[in-house]
């Protein structure tokens, strides 16, 4: 039986459907394949980035599905994010119509700001994706900081939805604080927050803020920390998936745990964008849609709350790019 899928309607058009599927972390010769994959189970929202380094192999997935009539542009939605190397006015748009070539697309349906930090730029010949190292082959390798501000990124940002190379912008990983100030002087407020989401890192408060000022929200990492065991920036221990309440609740509705911490996460409000590399999670991440979950169940999950950040750049880019570069307070 197809999936019938729920959407999030954002504030000037549009609707963001309300599962996809993350190309983080998938490896650049399963990519195409993936893409496939995911189209036959039944996605239609892929969310890609310069910086995951497989955009070219997406764009060979898209691309096949469309040549051979099994979907059209229209019927997908496709997000990017610029990299933080590219955040000055002159480089917004060439990073953007990069990506565009890499994916075969002519336009995007949603371009994020990766991070709130700006580095200096790599030229696109030198290294892509950049990355966080400045030069890598240094005999002290770091990350090396521009002063961009973010007010100069997103008026570029603007520019390119007047352009139509992008029909919506938004931002990932802002706090209530950044994006108060962008609401106060953009001309063109942002459409989508991507950040960390999931049971142990419920944000309640950033999520209303949004919901109140018609941001809608994308939550990454919507199972946790799974994505982070293989990087070392979570212990086994930490899967929300294991909790007796998840696992209860699961039980009560014959759905794996997984469906369940993801039923929650639509059911909240949010669009969740799980990311797998296995074909047979493909269609049980989509399968949440027919049933739903009480508001004991839901208080019960948001009860599992602990404020942890797996992916923290002021943990991970002292760690990883020997630089200290927090954030997050």
């Amino acid at each position: 039986m197809a999936t019938i899928m729920e959407s999030i309607q954002l504030k000037e058009s549009g609707a963001l459907p309300a599962v996809g599927f993350g190309l983080w972390k998938v490896e650049r010769e399963k990519a195409a394949p993936m893409v496939e994959a995911a189209a036959a189970a039944g996605y239609r929202h892929f969310d890609c980035a310069c910086d995951y380094g497989n955009e070219a192999e997406v764009g060979v997935g898209l691309q096949t599905l469309m040549k051979k009539g099994l979907c059209r542009r229209e019927d997908f939605w496709i997000t990017s994010k610029l990299w933080n190397t590219y955040h000055a006015a002159e480089h917004v748009r060439p990073a953007l119509e990069r990506t565009l070539r890499d994916l075969r697309l002519d336009y995007l349906d949603l371009y994020l700001i990766h991070f709130p930090i700006s580095q200096k730029f790599v030229p696109f010949e030198k290294r892509y994706p950049p990355g966080w190292f400045y030069d890598p082959d240094a005999k002290h390798p770091h990350m090396e900081l521009d002063r961009v501000p973010i007010k100069e990124t997103w008026l570029e940002m603007e520019k390119l939805k007047r352009a139509g190379l992008a029909k919506h912008i938004g931002v990932c990983n802002f706090s209530t604080a950044l994006l108060q100030d962008l609401l106060n002087w953009a001309d063109i407020p942002p459409a989508v927050l991507q950040v960390e989401m999931h049971p142990y890192l419920t944000q309640s408060k950033l999520l209303r803020f949004c919901q109140e000022r018609e941001i809608a929200v994308t939550a990454f990492s919507p199972l946790g920390a799974a994505s982070y065991f293989s990087i070392g920036m979570a212990d086994q221990g930490e899967s929300v998936l294991e909790p007796a309440s998840v696992r209860q609740i699961a039980e009560r509705h014959g759905h794996s745990p997984a469906q369940i911490v993801l039923r929650w996460g639509v059911q909240r409000g949010t669009v969740v964008i799980p990311k797998t590399s296995r074909p047979e999670r493909l269609r049980e991440n989509l399968s949440i849609f027919d049933f739903s979950l009480t508001a004991e169940e839901m208080a019960s999950i948001d009860a599992l709350n602990r404020n942890r950040r797996f992916n923290d750049p002021g943990d991970f880019c002292e760690r990883a790019f020997n630089t200290f570069c927090p954030i997050y307070d």
